[in-house]
């Protein structure tokens, strides 16, 4: 074990467009996190230093995909010991099977209707077929054969669109 706690910090960005709120995220983290007991899921607004001296943290965690998340944390991680000269900031690779992964790639994944079933949790997944459900109707046959293929298969779309398709 690395850290005896880890807090998950869901950030409220405001130059982001997410597409789940900050509690659907958190909601997510907790169901996906649920198995590990020293993990607790959490959010802020503001600077990511600023909440870790609020929660007395030491180290911040950052994940690494490619060579130029490197560039961009490690600008950061310098940036936020200027700000606070008491909290480190660790990288951790990921792995191979996921190093292309990202939340745009996921998103454009399901817009089109393809499966994100092997790429996210799949209680994410299936938030991901409602959302675009309810959102892009049109893309809705395609999301309900990818929703199918979870196991077990769930297909809980919105109401409507599911009385669409029986029509």
């Amino acid at each position: 074990m690395l850290f005896e706690q880890v807090i998950v910090a869901v950030l409220r960005n405001p130059n982001k467009t997410p597409l789940f709120t900050v509690q659907e995220r958190i909601e997510q983290i907790k169901l996906s996190t649920q198995h590990l007991p020293n993990v607790e899921v959490d959010s802020f607004a503001g600077l990511t230093v600023e909440y870790a001296k609020l929660r007395d943290a030491q180290v911040l965690l950052r994940g690494l995909r490619v060579l130029s998340d490197f560039e961009k944390e490690l600008q950061m991680a310098h940036t936020n010991k200027t700000l606070s000269n008491d909290i480190e900031t660790v990288f951790l690779a990921t792995s191979n099977e996921y190093s292309f992964l990202s939340s745009s790639v996921v998103k454009e994944i399901a817009r089109f209707g393809g499966s994100v079933n092997h790429l996210v949790p799949q209680h994410v997944a299936l938030d991901i077929y409602r959302w675009y459900a309810q959102n892009h109707p049109a893309s809705t046959q395609t999301m309900k054969n990818a929703a199918s293929r979870i196991n077990p298969p769930i297909v809980d779309l919105p109401p409507e669109t599911l009385r669409e398709q029986e029509a």
